[in-house]
């Protein structure tokens, strides 16, 4: 096992910046996932580390060992590829010994190897197959059955798990996070899928517009969101996002806009009035009850809980959650409030910085 340290890492194609001042500390045994959306740099850093790419800037290590340099083979990490990259014209046990075959293991020792990998893989008796006579569940685990046999101090996972359909995503999610917790291996993992980076990971690197939004417990991103970018990002549905404007009126500070008016704090000491942003997570926007007026726009039922769009004065569209048993119809006028002490106040801009000293997130 191995740490992985990021110190201030840049890197440039020509002109264009697609990972700027990088750092980050990921622990030994740790699952880290790089979070965020398209030529967001998450890709290029997993690259980075993997080295299929080189920094511009700055120093990259795994354990004690700076790897800038290094070329992938010298790295002890093993890579899985979004495409699993199998040999199609090998068994499936050929595809899982061919790392080992191309670091010199004797045939002798490769067998015991590969069938420790299959078994735990379940993969036994499929060993005689080629990849095309193979699932798209039996194929991500030959390819993660190639990465394991080389017992490597470092996983490296390029959003694996996106070839697959919903129900078989649920199902890998559930075997990675179970064989990460049996080898205890450090994981890095790229997605653009927040459900696979809550569920899975020890703490999520949210990345945006190339630099590091947030790196910290599932819980902690989605309950105390860095800035605006990462509480828009993180949460199905989103979290209703409200520009407005800050004052502070006595000894509290009030969010205005339009009809909506909310008491917030407390804030951070260096806060100031002007322009700025309210954020209300979807279970925090209390429908039904209130003083303001709203019209239904969309009712989707999900089984257990609707998700319910509406519309006050001023076009503002807002989302919120209710149980199954509400029976609103499109059209509907009903009343809405803000639950307050759960709502988060941010620095006007994309990536303003969340000015709350404490809030809560989720309804009791």
């Amino acid at each position: 096992m191995a740490d992985v340290v990021f110190k201030n890492v840049h890197k440039k194609f020509g002109d264009f910046i697609a990972v700027e001042g990088l750092d980050l500390s990921i622990e030994e045994g740790e699952f880290v996932s790089l979070l965020g959306p398209s030529g967001c740099g998450k890709t290029t850093t997993l690259r980075m580390l993997a080295g299929l790419e080189f920094p511009s800037s700055g120093e990259i290590s795994i354990g004690d060992r700076v790897v800038n340099d290094l070329p992938p083979g010298k790295r002890d990490i093993a890579m899985v590829f979004q495409s699993y990259a199998l040999y199609p014209h090998m068994s499936v046990e050929k595809n899982i010994a061919y790392p080992l075959k191309k670091r010199g293991v004797p045939r002798s020792e490769q067998g015991p190897m590969i069938a420790r990998v299959a078994e735990m893989l379940q993969l036994t008796p499929l060993l005689s197959r080629k990849p095309r006579q193979l699932s798209g569940g039996q194929q991500q685990r030959v390819a993660l059955g190639r990465a394991l046999v080389r017992d490597p101090k470092v996983f490296l996972l390029d959003e694996p798990l996106s070839n697959l359909d919903a129900k078989l995503r649920g199902i890998m999610r559930a075997e990675l996070v179970e064989l990460h917790q049996r080898l205890g291996r450090t994981m890095v993992y790229v997605t653009h899928d927040q459900l696979e980076a809550m569920t899975m990971s020890d703490r999520i690197a949210v990345m945006y517009d190339k630099k590091l939004q947030q790196f910290a417990p599932p819980q902690e991103v989605y309950r105390e969101p860095a800035n605006r970018f990462v509480a828009g990002f993180i949460g199905m549905p989103s979290m209703n996002l409200i520009d407005g404007d800050l004052s502070q009126e006595g000894d509290r500070w009030m969010f205005r806009s339009g009809s909506i008016s909310v008491p917030v704090g407390p804030l951070v000491a260096d806060a100031r009035g002007g322009e700025a942003c309210l954020g209300v997570r979807p279970e925090n926007l209390l429908l039904g009850e209130g003083p303001t007026p709203a019209v239904v726009q969309l009712v989707e039922r999900t089984g257990h809980e609707n998700i319910v769009v509406v519309e006050i004065e001023g076009g503002l569209r807002m989302t919120g959650r209710v149980p199954a048993s509400t029976d609103w119809k499109t059209g509907e006028t009903i009343q809405m409030s803000i639950q307050s002490e759960a709502a988060h106040v941010f620095a006007a801009g994309p990536t303003g910085r969340r000015l709350n000293i404490a809030s809560v997130a989720v309804r009791p």
